[in-house]
């Protein structure tokens, strides 16, 4: 989770919480490193990895960025994957001064003094669909990732500052160019922003198809 999709990532465990201890854990870098700790543990038992903005700080210099062993710890496991492209519209640094020089022109956003968001260019989006999609390629479970087509964040639509249809453009065409879709390595466009109750619905059908539908309540279970 980030701020800009804690929308998408409330509705999710506010359906799947009667029945599921859902962990969240923020796109921080840490975060996600903790998060493929636990999997590697074996200790859960699906993972909604809907916020891969760490990527974008790990290939652009960002202040939170994710390690090389991204996507490790699923690939490791084996286990039934669905993730999204979550505030891949972002590179993270800190105050204003701290940018590095070489994106002095960039389009910036300053979410607060200290932490300032720079816009990714359809460049930098072409290279991130082909990491990740090479990573999802690694996988030999079954993957479902989903692409919002109405935005990656809540900063990435109509009439916000970091909306760019040609920047989805090249992320979404670079992950369809880069992943061996098959019937169960599958990439799936949304019609919606990442934080619409419309996108939340699918990823909810898709985690509930991979884990069996509705399984016991599990709080009541360990009563």
């Amino acid at each position: 989770m980030f701020g800009v999709t804690t929308p998408a990532v409330s509705q999710v465990t506010d359906a799947l919480d009667d029945d599921y201890d859902c962990l969240v854990f923020h796109a921080t870098g840490i975060g996600g490193q903790s998060m493929e700790k636990l999997v590697d543990s074996g200790k859960v038992d699906g993972v909604i990895d809907l916020t891969t903005t760490e990527v974008c700080d790990m290939l652009f210099g960002g202040v939170f960025p994710a390690t090389e062993d991204r996507f490790g710890a699923v690939i490791r496991r084996r286990m039934p994957y669905i993730g999204s492209v979550g505030a891949l519209d972002m590179v993270n640094f800190g105050a204003p001064d701290t940018v590095p020089e070489k994106y002095q022109t960039r389009t910036f956003y300053e979410h607060n003094p200290q932490v300032t968001l720079m816009r990714t260019t359809p460049e930098e989006n072409t290279a991130m669909g082909r990491w990740i999609g090479g990573r999802l390629n690694e996988m030999e479970a079954p993957v479902r990732f989903f692409l919002p087509e109405g935005g990656v964040s809540a900063l990435d639509s109509p009439g916000q500052p970091f909306d760019d249809p040609a920047a989805r453009h090249a992320l979404f065409t670079a992950l369809e160019d880069t992943v061996r879709q098959t019937s169960t390595r599958q990439l799936i466009r949304v019609p919606h922003n990442i934080n619409d109750p419309e996108f939340a619905a699918l990823v909810i059908d898709a985690f509930r198809d991979f884990h069996g539908g509705r399984p016991p309540r599990r709080k009541e279970a360990r009563r």
